[in-house]
């Protein structure tokens, strides 16, 4: 099971949670919005640790992360039909220096191109645990 950190006030961010949950149905991750401060700390993730985009953590192996284009390639590697196109695109010389600095113009302008939600979004997929969901 994977833990993905998103944007929950990101409208592209949103969007693209929204499509993973279809697609996934809970069965491999579980959402946390960046704004949600103290579930971030127990895994020891500042606000200014999210500036640098999406997270992904191995619930698993904790220590296991990704950040940025790494966690969106993370998630297509993990997803079935999604797989061979993250091999094909890792293996293109120069694609991933491209693909990082895409994903860096769009994290960074993420508002201006796409939107602010007027309120967070909190995924029908919430992080939880043994002891249960965290927010919600």
């Amino acid at each position: 099971m994977y833990c993905v950190i998103y944007d929950g006030n990101c409208n592209l961010c949103v969007s693209l949670v929204q499509l993973l949950e279809s697609l996934d149905q809970g069965t491999q991750f579980q959402y946390v919005p960046m704004q949600d401060e103290a579930t971030l700390a127990r895994y020891g993730i500042t606000s200014q640790d999210c500036e640098a985009g999406m997270i992904v953590i191995d619930k698993q192996a904790p220590e296991r992360r990704w950040q940025g284009s790494d966690a969106a390639e993370e998630i297509g590697r993990l997803l079935p039909l999604s797989n061979p196109f993250i091999q094909a695109y890792r293996a293109l010389p120069g694609a991933k220096a491209v693909g990082d600095s895409i994903y860096a113009v769009v994290r960074d302008r993420r508002y201006e191109l796409f939107g602010k939600r007027q309120a967070r979004y909190d995924s029908v997929y919430p992080l939880c645990d043994g002891d249960g969901c965290i927010y919600r």
